[in-house]
């Protein structure tokens, strides 16, 4: 029954990035059959961003209205409007129609935020559901967060997506100049087509939904863990089982008293500086994580070739399941250690953001020692700041649902963050240049 349980947490847990983390990894072939090209990515972060309107209301109705909203049947809601948009998509991705003058793609567009709608909602609802379960499959649900990542990588790679080669081009002469030749970066056909990988992003998100459905049929039997065996020395199990009121033993030894479990006596308390620190490593960690450094992947990676690129996507992608899986055998709750962890994630996180800034001519370009410490460094990245992003989790579950909720909304406001300071960075000011691995001459 655990591996059970694990299995339907990981998969329930697949289902919260999966759709959107799909349309990034499928962009390269995306663009090129929609008319905004390569401004689609501008669009679809301003199209993330709004989709914020749902975690906002589902915090503001924890808040103002506790205990109103059912939580299971906000989760049945999002998780059938992703099915149904992610089947919608392989039929009507391409339609487009003119706005302002300029032909767009409308229904890709509104499909797109439905389904950002529903990831960005899932932030604030999975994770309190997970609350019901006992504190070990919440790692298990970090983990198939991190792989709704990493399986739509894996399958974008076998399709071939981003596949380039270094071609000879003659350019055409014209009554002034000669026949030259020029080195272009040409992309390789997929192996299958677009329309195919919407359909297997659909079944990720119909797997979730029916993990969601027997996880909401797991028997909630009493699991006694060490730690209540040990309690037992201050009030019997058996008294706090069968009384309407929870028990509290006092630290002086006097009486028990209601109105507080005593099992919170067996868990680290932490002070409002402390809440107020885990929170803004949850802000931080996210923002990196979901708003500024993907934005400038590309920027830090296709200087260095395009083995380096699909390698640091596909390997930083592997990192985010594998540190949970760590963080599930070698969990660790010392802030300060959180807090080290995450100054060491940010420094190989700074270390990215200068390679794309420097672009198209970063150090090492063109050596296999610059291509390794770029994919080590985003590799690293990712994995010590998914390791920090688990715990954070675990600590906040074991404190209540209501931290949980508070958690969720602080994953979307640091990735809102991120997005938002980044756009106008890439798109309007113009600060990062792409480089091309074949057409680029940098000076020696």
């Amino acid at each position: 029954m655990a591996l059970l349980v694990h299995l339907l947490a990981c998969t329930f847990g697949l289902g919260s990035w999966v759709a959107i983390n799909g349309l990034w990894v499928e962009l390269p072939l995306i663009v090129n059959r929609l008319p905004e090209g390569w401004d689609l990515p501008s669009y679809l972060t301003v199209i993330i961003q709004l989709a914020n309107v749902g975690p906002l209301l589902v915090t503001l109705m924890h808040k103002f209205c506790p205990g109103r909203l059912k939580e299971r049947l906000v989760i049945y809601v999002i998780l059938a409007v992703g099915v149904a948009a992610c089947f919608l998509l392989p039929a009507f991705w391409t339609k487009t129609s003119v706005m302002l003058g300029s032909p767009h793609s409308t229904a890709f567009l509104v499909i797109t935020f439905f389904l950002s709608l529903v990831d960005c909602t899932s932030s604030v609802t999975f994770l309190p559901f997970m609350m019901q379960l006992p504190a070990k499959y919440i790692t298990t649900f970090f983990i198939g967060e991190g792989l709704s990542g990493f399986v739509p990588g894996l399958v974008a790679l076998a399709q071939g997506v981003g596949i380039a080669k270094c071609v000879n081009v003659t350019l055409s002469p014209n009554s002034t100049t000669s026949n030259t030749s020029t080195i272009q970066t040409q992309y390789l056909p997929p192996n299958f087509s677009t329309e195919i990988f919407f359909f297997f992003l659909a079944a990720m998100m119909v797997l979730s939904l029916i993990a969601f459905v027997l996880l909401n049929r797991v028997p909630r039997t009493c699991e006694l863990s060490r730690e209540n065996l040990a309690a037992e020395s201050v009030v019997s199990v058996s008294d706090g089982l069968n009384s309407p009121e929870v028990l509290t033993a006092p630290s002086d030894g006097g009486p028990a008293e209601p109105g507080q479990s005593w099992l919170r006596l067996l868990k680290p308390a932490y002070s409002r500086h402390q809440f107020a620190f885990i929170y803004f490593l949850v802000i931080w960690v996210n923002g990196l994580t979901n708003g500024v450094l993907p934005s400038v992947q590309t920027y830090s990676c296709m200087p260095y070739g395009n083995v380096a690129y699909h390698l640091s996507a596909a390997l930083a992608a592997m990192a985010n399941p594998v540190a949970c899986v760590i963080a599930m055998f070698l969990p660790k709750r010392s802030l300060v250690f959180l807090g080290l962890l995450c100054l060491l994630g940010t420094a190989f996180g700074s270390y990215n953001m200068a390679m794309a800034a420097l672009s198209p001519c970063p150090p090492l370009q063109g050596s296999a020692a610059g291509e390794a410490l770029i994919v080590i460094s985003w590799v690293l990245f990712v994995g010590a700041l998914s390791y920090v992003k688990v715990m954070l989790g675990v600590i906040l579950r074991d404190h209540s649902h209501s931290a949980l909720v508070w958690c969720g909304a602080a994953v979307q406001t640091g990735s809102l963050l991120g997005a938002l300071i980044m756009f106008p960075l890439v798109n309007v000011y113009h600060v990062f240049r792409a480089g091309d691995f074949c057409g680029t001459k940098c000076p020696l």
